[in-house]
């Protein structure tokens, strides 16, 4: 069974969340019953592949440890090393044994459950979690939580426990299953029916004239918004149904007019999750070691392009998820030097007419390098 794609699981769904307005309607905490779920979920998932369930259930274990290490002594820089790279090593495994079609250490849900492991691990550092923070049912609900396990959002461990061990009153409940019960409705007819309809026309190929190519482009960038914010629509209406405040995933993309506004509008919470673990951290290394020179912007464009890349490589090694990274962390590093020391840009970018066409310019970048992305260049270049 897929999560939000085959008919098994909104079978399997329909009921779920009608126990979940049972127990949430009659004032008790659903806490529990979504970490029931959640695991009788996955154990449909993995059904079929017993090998991804060991993958995951060590993956747990060597998470849990270093964690629970870290935690005895969190300032220790061994420790903190250790438990980043017991994290980690996974992940990277999976992805570098996929280039030879081994994909070992993989099951569903692997990126964004290390994500969210990654993310405790670092907080516990920081000194934001604490051991007493840690109690096993809380870490696993938030790891294993299912509508948020094969493909996001990236929630934040603090906010999500707390809106577990919330319980809200009868009318507040009956607000978030009705926004719930819209959002997968809505998330449905995105991903099930558009998304499906778009993807019938998409064929990416190395042949064909420049508007051909262009077409394709422009169509796989459509059914990739639509599919996903779908699929997120989805997660964030069954995670409503279950009292999580689910945070979102996409906020009108294409108005984006640069494309540092394009990375604040279209998947935010992976894109906040690298801002702050990634980008943050490196200026903020930079900064303090005095490893770059030429000033805070220097800097912002070295963070921007290895933020940009770290999430190329997150998504795969191949060279068209690598040349994305590397693409977008370019352009950010360029629309930020612009917006920084260009007059022209200062002076009239309130404008009607420099919006329209910083809207335009954005647009097809974004196209350009949905192209990159789904290999549509590597196959016209020759490198697929």
């Amino acid at each position: 069974m897929t999560l939000f794609a085959d008919p098994s699981f909104f079978v399997l769904l329909v009921p779920t969340v009608g126990v979940a307005a049972a127990i949430g309607l009659s004032g008790h905490t659903l806490r529990h019953y979504g970490l029931a779920a959640s695991v009788a979920f996955l154990a449909c998932v993995f059904f079929k592949t017993p090998g991804q369930l060991v993958a995951l259930l060590a993956f747990l274990a060597l998470s849990r440890i270093a964690v629970m290490q870290l935690a005895r002594a969190p300032k220790s820089r061994t420790r903190y090393a250790a438990a980043v790279l017991a994290t980690l090593t996974p992940l990277v495994t999976y992805k570098v044994t996929s280039i030879v079609d081994l994909g070992l250490w993989g099951f569903v849900g692997i990126s964004y459950i290390t994500f969210k492991a990654t993310q405790i691990v670092i907080e516990v550092r920081d000194g934001l979690i604490g051991r007493a923070d840690l109690g096993l049912e809380d870490w696993l609900y938030f790891l294993l939580f299912f509508p948020q396990m094969s493909s996001g959002p990236i929630d934040r461990s603090r906010r999500f426990i707390a809106d577990a061990h919330a319980t809200p009153d009868r009318d507040a409940y009956a607000g978030l299953l009705a926004r719930g019960i819209l959002l997968l409705l809505a998330g449905a007819l995105y991903k099930v029916v558009i998304a499906t309809w778009v993807h019938r026309v998409y064929a990416p190929s190395a042949t064909g004239d420049a508007l051909q190519q262009l077409q394709t482009a422009l169509v796989y960038g459509i059914y990739l918004f639509f599919d996903f914010q779908g699929y997120s629509l989805m997660a964030m209406g069954a995670s409503y149904c279950l009292g999580i405040r689910c945070p979102r995933n996409f906020r009108a993309p294409f108005l984006a007019t640069d494309i540092i506004d394009f990375w604040n509008r279209w998947h935010i919470t992976l894109s906040t999750w690298f801002r702050d673990f990634v980008f943050m951290r490196f200026t903020r290394l930079v900064m303090r070691k005095k490893l770059i020179g030429g000033g805070r912007l220097r800097v912002a464009q070295c963070a921007f392009i290895v933020d940009m890349l770290v999430m190329g490589f997150w998504h795969g090694l191949a060279i068209d998820y690598i040349l994305y990274g590397l693409y977008h962390g370019l352009l950010l590093a360029v629309t930020q030097t612009v917006q920084k020391r260009s007059k022209f840009w200062r002076a009239h970018r309130r404008e009607g007419w420099f919006r329209a066409c910083s809207w335009a310019l954005t647009q097809a970048l974004v196209f350009l390098g949905f192209a990159i992305f789904s290999g549509q260049v590597g196959m016209l270049l020759g490198w697929d």
